[in-house]
């Protein structure tokens, strides 16, 4: 499963993986493919340092990658504390009554409230880079589009490429203007934020568009036959995130959760804006269902809907409040019934692409005759 790009990388496979998790991703490195470890959660660079020392010590010196979420355009001057200003008490008042509802305790004295969304701040993901340079990455990949020019050039003058996601030929094209080296189609069936416009259709799109840039297919891929297709799209590897949420390597530190992934089927997912305020695709459950309940308020823009949400968030996860209890994952959920290793989920796409190429082959081969 080897294209130019991986080739550029020296990975064995062109299989990218997207998770929080540093074990998840030393393990696919170490399977051959390109571990890319999402930054957004670690407000203090002292925690990322930790655990990039930690990849270090567990990627037998082969790459990986990391994943910021850095708006494009810089915002000056703006705290935390005066953003949570702007959320409207009526918000605060309907987080309340929908945890009275369902009886979610209050997190112990002195328990901290988990991770807050902070790293869409500019300075937040500056201070992560400033830490991040210290280390060989290979991939800097950004979430909310292009990062700014002198983050990619940065990026760049340490040998590091650049990779933004994009949901559209238009978004894919601005990439391409800004000079990133590396777009990731990402289509409407994968988890998080996400576009309108399905894979199929996007991944083709995309590679016309930034055309000779490698372009990478994702949302909806699970299965080696699935890259297969990205690949014959036009695609130059994968990119995916849900299939690793129920390895063994992974962190969810909640069994229910880990149990409600294993038993949801394609169709338990929705594209809702009650985690972070723009859409994106996580399990369906009564949490999203009373943000999207139009008898609600309505949920806030980004950033103020995920530092409106945090505290609640934390506690659902804690408790383990089931019908309330969710993620963001793509609708390949479905597939994602049994836990696995990192390194057995590989193997599986591997011999899945084979079968895929193989049958494609028989195909041509018929067809020539």
């Amino acid at each position: 499963m080897k294209t130019e790009l991986s080739r550029t990388l020296g990975i064995e496979h062109a299989i990218f993986g997207f998770t929080p998790f540093p074990a998840v991703a030393a393990a696919l490195t170490r399977a051959g493919g390109f571990g890319v470890l999402g930054a957004v959660r670690y407000t203090a660079p002292d925690d990322l340092a930790r655990d990039l020392d930690w990849m270090q010590a567990h990627t037998d010196g082969l790459p990986y990658g990391l994943d910021v979420v850095m708006p494009a355009k810089k915002v000056e001057g703006v705290t935390e504390a005066e953003v949570e200003a702007m959320i409207p008490e009526e918000h605060r008042a309907f987080v309340r009554a929908t945890l009275a509802k369902h009886g979610v305790p209050e997190l112990a004295e002195g328990e901290a409230s988990g991770w807050r969304i902070t790293g869409w701040m500019e300075q937040v993901a500056r201070n992560q880079l400033d830490v991040a340079f210290d280390y060989p990455i290979k991939l800097l990949a950004n979430a909310l589009g292009s990062p700014p020019p002198d983050v990619v050039t940065r990026a760049h003058d340490h040998g590091v490429l650049v990779a933004a996601l994009a949901g559209s030929a238009r978004h894919a094209r601005h990439h391409a203007e800004a000079g990133i080296d590396v777009v990731v189609a990402q289509g409407y069936e994968a988890g998080g934020h996400t576009g309108e416009i399905a894979s199929m259709v996007l991944t083709p799109e995309v590679v016309d568009a930034v055309s000779p840039l490698p372009v990478l297919a994702a949302g909806g891929i699970g299965s080696g036959e699935q890259i297969a297709a990205g690949l014959a799209l036009g695609a130059q590897g994968v990119w995916l995130g849900s299939i690793w949420l129920t390895t063994t390597e992974a962190e969810l530190h909640s069994r229910a959760l880990t149990d409600k992934l294993l038993a949801a089927g394609s169709g338990d997912t929705v594209r809702s804006r009650a985690l972070t305020g723009k859409p994106a695709r996580q399990l369906r459950t009564e949490w999203t269902d009373a943000w999207d309940d139009p008898a609600g308020p309505g949920t806030l823009p980004m950033p103020l809907q995920g530092l409106l949400v945090a505290e609640a968030v934390s506690r659902i996860q804690r408790h383990e409040v089931e019908p309330l209890l969710g993620t963001p994952v793509g609708q390949i959920v479905g597939r994602m019934n049994s836990e696995r290793s990192v390194q057995q989920v590989v193997d599986e796409l591997t011999r899945g692409f084979e079968r895929a190429v193989d049958r494609i082959n028989r195909i041509a081969g018929r067809s020539s005759q």
